[in-house]
């Protein structure tokens, strides 16, 4: 019978800027002398010098929210906790609006730019981080995510305990999600159609791309209209699932790239911190969905428009 993991205990140090605290459990094996031994070696990227540094300055607690002293003995199983120093990040100059809110859930209408959760240099500027703070609720989780370059709508669940049903509903494809973008228009493109095609995203690279094989990203793809002074269309993308970038993928293998797209169908420099012009015109506009703890039906519908096709002109405009 295979054994049930005993839960880490409550962070013992409270968020800093609606960012949890970093959580190290020490090995059950290992040849370290001390704690601090330890986490020298294996935070190797913290800089020479600033892991003794945070010791000294009783930085790293243990369980009991008590500085973890420089020359503690290795415990195996131990759990220590930090905050972690991140370099200042520009803000992103976009509000996030809440759409909804009740005592289970938060329905977000994110703005482009900025990433739905803390990952690689995004941490502060995110949507998570601002509704925690903005909002009053530190346990405030993602049920599921957006790139950071598309707006829209997120799905956050307020208590940890029910994390887990709501994203269980994304998993099953109980969630019917529907985008709009804005694209070059193609009179010759046969519309609507199901696009199914399998599609990787290898660690370490930007962009996903189709291989060969059996399909796992389905996206129903229709026009909504189409203007012939700019040769622009609004499309309609309702994706049956949830492969990274699927929607921008399946639109440039169609051949018509969503404007504003860094990475299809050329990776493109990126732009300079602090410049948030010409962003990717993709829009995640309704969600719908039975909650899994009331029962309640819901249906939501962002109040954000594609600037490319809301006002063509200014977006030309933009340098």
């Amino acid at each position: 019978m295979r054994r049930r993991r005993t839960p880490p205990p409550p962070a013992p140090l409270p968020q800093r800027g609606g960012i949890d605290p970093v959580r190290l459990r020490l090995p059950a094996d290992g040849a370290w002398a001390t704690v601090r031994e330890h986490l020298v070696e294996r935070l190797t990227g913290a800089g020479p010098g600033t892991i003794a540094a945070m010791f000294e300055a009783g930085l790293i607690v243990g369980a009991d929210g008590r500085p973890v002293a420089p020359d503690a003995p290795y415990e195996p199983g131990m759990y220590v906790w930090f905050h972690r120093e991140h370099p200042p990040e520009v803000p992103v100059p976009f509000a996030v609006e809440v759409v909804y809110r009740d005592e289970h859930i938060v329905i977000a209408d994110k703005p482009h730019f900025l990433a739905t959760t803390p990952r690689g240099s995004h941490v502060t500027e995110t949507v998570l981080a601002r509704l925690r703070r903005d909002l009053g609720l530190p346990l405030l989780s993602a049920a599921h995510r957006l790139d950071r370059l598309t707006a829209g709508l997120v799905l956050f669940t307020v208590r940890p305990e029910e994390r887990g049903a709501y994203q269980t509903l994304f998993r099953d494809r109980l969630v019917r999600k529907e985008y709009e973008a804005v694209a070059p228009y193609d009179p010759l493109l046969d519309l609507p159609r199901t696009v199914r095609s399998r599609i990787v995203k290898e660690r370490g690279t930007l962009a996903a791309f189709e291989v060969p094989g059996e399909p796992n990203a389905e996206t129903l793809v229709e026009c909504a209209e189409h203007r012939e002074r700019d040769g622009l269309a609004r499309y309609r993308l309702v994706p049956r699932t949830g492969q990274t970038h699927q929607l921008r993928v399946h639109l440039n293998a169609l051949g018509v790239p969503i404007l504003g797209d860094p990475l299809y169908p050329e990776v493109a420099a990126p732009e300079p911190p602090g410049v948030f012009r010409r962003p990717l015109q993709l829009l995640a506009r309704e969600l719908e969905f039975t909650d899994p703890v009331t029962g309640a039906r819901h249906a939501f519908t962002s109040g954000r428009t594609l600037r490319a096709w809301s006002s063509p002109a200014a977006w030309a405009g933009e340098d």
